[in-house]
């Protein structure tokens, strides 16, 4: 059985979205959580995935003698693998402005992912107001993500952002959560759709996971000294 490596489930977003692509595709997987404690060469967690991957990071799928890291390159390889699982839309047309917004995601929304670090557990609306506030970038990042999944619900119909759930849908998940986290405001349609994302059981088997974890890793919490 293919083997998932993965980070703390409260804070590692970049974990979240192949797990719950796995899991909502009901692809079998064993998981392999390394814990966070430091990211420092010294650390067990980066000694433990010293012989896994060359890079040290999490995630990374191990399927055989095979090694896949880095999120996209998963995904594609697991879409590739299930092809009757639909995992990336079936019009080529739809299939390609799929793999661009999963690519900006990738690459882009640095002003989000940089103030509202994810953080399952916590419920942070005062911070998030003071985040929109003073953070231009992030008002411009969640502007971006409400015209996105605006245009593509409305394109689709929903209930997901291709129609049916895709690998799109699990990229954004932990976009979700930030929105979630820090109350960022957002229309209603925009929260209704982050709504249903939490209800997938992929995503609510996470999130359980991720409050019944209990590891404060104080690295990980810039605005808070406790949990």
């Amino acid at each position: 059985m293919q083997k998932l490596f993965i980070g703390n489930k409260n804070y590692s977003s970049w974990s979240m979205r192949p797990w719950v692509l796995l899991k909502q595709a009901g692809i079998a997987f064993e998981e392999v959580k390394v814990r966070f404690d430091s990211f420092d060469a010294g650390s067990d967690f980066r000694k433990t995935l010293a012989g896994v991957t060359p890079v040290s990071k999490v995630p990374v799928l191990v399927d055989g003698d095979l090694t896949v890291w880095d999120t996209l390159a998963i995904a594609e390889y697991v879409a590739e693998q299930n092809p009757g699982k639909n995992l990336w839309p079936k019009n080529a047309k739809a299939r390609a402005r799929a793999r661009s917004v999963c690519a900006e995601m990738h690459s882009g929304f640095t002003g989000l992912r940089g103030n509202c670090p994810m953080n399952i557990e916590a419920s942070l609306p005062e911070v998030g107001a003071l985040i929109w506030r003073d953070k231009g970038a992030v008002r411009s990042d969640v502007a971006r993500l409400v015209d996105m999944w605006t245009a593509l619900l409305n394109e689709h119909g929903g209930p997901m952002l291709f129609g049916e759930f895709t690998i799109t849908d699990a990229y954004f998940a932990p976009v979700c959560m930030r929105l979630k986290t820090y109350a960022l405001p957002v229309p209603p349609a925009i929260s209704a759709y982050v709504q249903r994302v939490c209800a997938l059981p992929g995503v609510k088997a996470w999130i359980d996971d991720a409050l019944a974890e209990n590891d404060f890793r104080d690295f990980e919490e810039p605005f808070r000294l406790k949990r």
